[in-house]
């Protein structure tokens, strides 16, 4: 077949994007880890500056800020060979917890590719990978990428969303975050709501631990409490509220999961399910946020649903008809799309 130089050019060109995007990615991960960024907002400096800023070498330095500004990371001034951050940039970079904080989505990035030789087992054995077996990378990037959208909706727009849960959280509700990581979003809750109790569940232990903690700094320990737990067995009943973030897709049984959320609800209980964006067939889906979800789903998402009994592989782009056929086998009778952002699907299921 006789090769279209145009076609194989076009690919080329999007071959030298990626590898230059893969390659620059190692370098956002150190610059945040050394605090290069924060300390360049806001000032105009040289490399040699910047170096004696942070305590840090000035000629690897000077060739990160290279690489910073030939990715568009930075601001280079070539008349006065000084680097800065524009306001855009430093925002992105340097506030963390902001609504574009993006040095976290890294991080995840670089425990992607720790997991390369397993991953590669894995697809030839069929195994999975469960999240306890990634690097803690995975972990700390996933909270620091996703809480920051989490605080920006969370309270003004997914809980208003729900039919009558505000009220009932201001009044003072029971709570359940079913496989809550590190505590973000339910300590985004129990800020946001002081009259109700939160309950934290989630299989990974080392996980629990920090959600602990991190509930003691945020102050709110006395009204949330983290515990050991799985999907389909944490324990509890009359909650007012169960919440699940980004979190459904990976399950192995989510049916199963779904049935017992749909037990320990009160009667007129609600269950609030934040999924990535998706559309429910392949084609819709093959965009740029699209190709994000995939890519992650393939090494965290369906290795983490292999891994576990059931291993029904959802996977991060299960589009709202899967979702609706595995709430709805749980015994749920009402569910519907409650809203949504660029990246989030929030549903509203009950009983």
């Amino acid at each position: 077949m006789p090769i279209d130089d145009t076609r194989l050019n076009a690919f080329m060109d999007n071959f030298v994007r990626d590898l230059g995007a893969v390659m620059h990615a190692a370098t956002i991960v150190v610059g945040d880890k050394l605090g290069l960024y924060k300390a360049l907002a806001g000032k105009s400096l040289s490399a040699q500056e910047l170096a004696s800023d942070t305590g840090t070498d000035a000629r690897y330095v000077r060739e990160w800020l290279s690489a910073q500004a030939a990715s568009g990371y930075v601001e280079y001034d070539a008349a006065t060979d000084r680097f800065s951050l524009g306001e855009e940039q430093a925002f992105a970079l340097t506030v963390e917890g902001g609504p574009a904080f993006i040095p976290g989505a890294f991080e995840i990035a670089v425990a992607q590719f720790k997991a390369i030789p397993k991953m590669i087992d894995a697809f030839r054995t069929g195994q999975g990978l469960g999240w306890h077996e990634h690097d803690a990378a995975l972990f700390h990037g996933t909270e620091r990428f996703f809480r920051p959208g989490y605080a920006a909706h969370l309270v003004s727009d997914w809980i208003p969303a729900l039919d009558g849960v505000q009220a009932r959280l201001e009044a003072g509700a029971r709570v359940a975050d079913i496989g809550c990581g590190h505590g973000a979003c339910t300590i985004i809750m129990a800020q946001a709501y002081p009259n109700s109790t939160f309950h934290g569940f989630d299989y990974h232990e080392p996980s629990i631990r920090y959600a602990s903690e991190a509930a003691q700094r945020a102050g709110v320990a006395s009204r949330v409490r983290f515990e050991v737990a799985s999907a389909k067995s944490f324990p509890g009943s009359d909650y007012d509220l169960a919440a699940m973030f980004d979190y459904l897709h990976d399950m192995g049984d989510p049916a199963g999961a779904s049935h017992h959320v749909w037990n320990s609800l009160k009667p007129d209980g609600t269950w609030m399910i934040v999924e990535p964006f998706a559309q429910d067939r392949l084609e819709q889906n093959l965009n740029p946020v699209g190709r994000i979800f995939y890519s992650a789903s393939t090494f965290i998402c369906t290795p983490a649903s292999r891994a576990q009994e059931g291993a029904m592989c959802l996977g991060a782009q299960a589009g709202e008809k899967r979702i609706r056929e595995v709430v709805t086998r749980g015994g749920f009778r009402r569910f519907r799309r409650a809203t949504e952002t660029p990246f989030n699907l929030v549903y509203e299921a009950r009983p």
